[in-house]
């Protein structure tokens, strides 16, 4: 019998995490329809499955060891357990420790936005389809967004790393901003997208319409 296809398969395994019937038929259901946004579920990134798959985790240890999980402290204390602070987190871990529950262990076991990624697009082969284009479709903006989400986890992993390595001190509770800018090709013209969207061009005089002048 073959073993877990990956991290995120093996954390699942080993927890036996589940999602509620209503939601989908395995927690691997779960997380392709909500990156792909199917159904009824809004299409979210990465980050925000891999925490999500971690707080599952956290959650599902805490019932087991009669540590009640409500929503706030489950929020709360896997801020600590993935933050900055060393001083908080080593006061958290002594204190799962009392309740025995191996903190550092559940730390170990917590999966990345690079680890729900490859499990995503190489384990389980999912992809975000473009839908056919007409005269009313907005992929290309929801495309666009995808785009600039993807580049901001990148950039937000990088930052956080850095902040890890004692390079970027509290680089992890920094705000990514990631802005998509147009620049003319003929003049030093530079808007954002939002501003070529709002006003029709990017630049009236050389990638305007004839009509523009």
């Amino acid at each position: 019998m073959s073993g877990p296809c990956c991290k995120v398969g093996a954390v699942v395994e080993r927890y036996d995490l589940t999602v509620a019937p209503s939601s989908a038929d395995s927690v691997d259901d779960y997380l392709a329809a909500r990156w792909t946004g199917e159904g009824s579920f809004g299409a979210v990134g990465y980050r925000q499955l891999a925490e999500w798959l971690n707080k599952r985790l956290l959650r599902k240890v805490y019932v087991e060891h009669d540590r009640h999980p409500t929503e706030t402290r489950i929020d709360a204390e896997y801020a600590t357990l993935t933050g900055d602070d060393e001083f908080r987190r080593a006061e958290l871990v002594d204190d799962l420790d009392r309740d025995g529950i191996d903190g550092e262990a559940i730390r170990d076991a917590f999966v990345s936005r690079s680890t729900m990624a490859r499990h995503l697009g190489g384990c389980l082969g999912v992809e975000k389809g473009r839908p056919d284009a007409g005269p009313d479709s907005t992929w290309e903006l929801d495309r666009l967004e995808y785009g600039r989400r993807q580049f901001g986890e990148s950039v937000e992993a990088a930052v956080s790393s850095l902040a890890a390595k004692g390079r970027l001190p509290g680089g992890r509770a920094a705000e990514i901003e990631l802005p998509v800018m147009l620049a003319c090709p003929t003049c030093a013209t530079r808007v954002p997208l939002a501003t070529a969207l709002r006003r029709g061009y990017i630049c009236r005089e050389h990638l305007g319409r004839p009509d523009d002048a």
